[in-house]
């Protein structure tokens, strides 16, 4: 057991957390490990990139500015809010978790850094759950929607498998990273619900100096009277 107070002052200590799954996380990585070759560690680097730091920062980057030339300020706050904020909150888990990786050098990868939870798959999480919060509603035609939702799971499908296959995360640490970018995803888009509110009762709300305009009624002219003679 840690004593907190022989730990130095910079010395975070470790969140012990139960791992049901340690079992099957370490045979799941030693079979990978076992059977990495040359040509399947190049082509998991390839899946892996689409979850790396660069690739995730270059593409929000485009997007920021491209939701700044038109002005779509509350998109814009989301993306930044869901996908690099959801990433530094994933930091914060992995230091305090403080997990190791299951193989930390080998023939071809040399890891560095905590295992739970994934970054590289928290951060395709959310970035691609992100787009595709954006590109549905934009989306009309069944086919093109379900396109849209099978390439996002896909792609952190593959960055996920690529991470365990190359040995740098457990099976737990890919499903942790899935399921907590789902998460932060479903909480960003609650919060922004309000933020969206007043703009759109603005649109239907009519202007103050809107002013109704009343035709004149017109009285009835009576009917001309008819004269009874008597007989």
């Amino acid at each position: 057991m840690i004593n907190a107070l022989s730990l130095p002052q910079n010395t975070v200590a470790p969140l012990a957390l139960a791992n049901p799954l340690a079992g099957t996380d370490h045979e799941v990585a030693t079979w990978f490990h076992e059977r990495l070759t040359p040509a399947l560690a190049s082509v998991l680097h390839a899946f892996t990139n689409f979850g790396s730091g660069e690739w995730i920062g270059l593409i929000v980057f485009a997007l920021v500015l491209f939701f700044a030339w038109k002005r779509r300020w509350p998109s814009l706050v989301m993306l930044i809010v869901a996908v690099p904020g959801g990433m530094l909150l994933n930091e914060w888990v992995k230091v305090l978790v403080q997990r190791q990786r299951p193989f930390l050098d080998g023939p071809f990868v040399d890891w560095s850094g905590y295992s739970f939870a994934s970054g590289h798959t928290v951060g395709a999480t959310l970035l691609y759950g992100q787009l595709l919060l954006f590109v549905l509603p934009a989306l009309k035609e069944r086919h093109w929607r379900l396109l849209s939702i099978f390439s996002a799971i896909s792609l952190v499908a593959l960055v996920g498998f690529s991470r365990i296959a190359l040995g740098a995360h457990f099976l737990t640490d890919v499903l942790a990273a899935i399921l907590f970018g789902i998460i932060w995803l479903a909480f960003c888009v609650i919060l922004r619900k309000p933020i969206q509110r007043p703009s759109s009762f603005a649109a239907v709300a009519l202007p103050v100096d809107t002013e109704l305009s009343v035709a004149p009624v017109s009285k009835p002219e009576p009917a001309p009277a008819v004269a009874i003679s008597q007989q």
